[in-house]
């Protein structure tokens, strides 16, 4: 049997999915808000995860292998801002509070089109330059640094840069 090995461009498609699937599941449960804010802690941790992991793996070697993909970087690192500030705004609020769903839909809002803008772009111009064997290297590290990271563990939800991110990562 073949030693499948995770290709970080499928790993961040499925996590994608995942994030869309959670965020239509939240919608509904408008009218519980114990049950929401059970979904939306581990929504919002693994949504910090995937932005560190894409910081940590992705987005460098993107920069490294594809020419001219700064504005693209810097896109990305703005739109992972714009997603923990939702975050913190509802992490503000009281949850179930008109406050909290307000972060919640400026995180899911900064994310649609964040996954969009990636799965067009990015993802692509990733797919043409890096090798096979780059890519599940990439993707065991990717699935490595979330393993470390359980509920987002350690991570500080903190705003990064996109101009300072792009020149330490060049």
């Amino acid at each position: 049997m073949p030693d499948l090995k995770p290709d970080v461009v499928r790993l961040i498609l499925s996590d994608h999915e995942s994030f869309r699937a959670r965020f239509a599941e939240l919608a509904t449960l408008r009218a519980e808000p114990q049950a929401a804010a059970a979904l939306w802690t581990g929504l919002a941790a693994d949504l910090e995860r995937h932005a560190s992991a894409e910081e940590a793996h992705f987005y460098p070697a993107l920069l490294k292998d594809v020419d001219d993909s700064e504005d693209e970087t810097k896109d990305a690192i703005g739109d992972h801002d714009e997603i923990r500030q939702g975050v913190r705004r509802a992490a503000a609020a009281e949850p179930g509070s008109a406050e909290w769903w307000a972060g919640i839909q400026d995180a899911r809002q900064a994310n649609d089109e964040h996954l969009a803008e990636e799965e067009r772009d990015d993802l692509p111009d990733f797919l043409r330059a890096a090798s096979v064997e780059e890519r599940q290297e990439l993707g065991a590290r990717f699935l490595a640094f979330k393993d470390q990271h359980p509920w987002a563990a350690g991570l500080d939800y903190s705003d990064k840069d996109p101009d300072e991110f792009v020149e330490d990562n060049r």
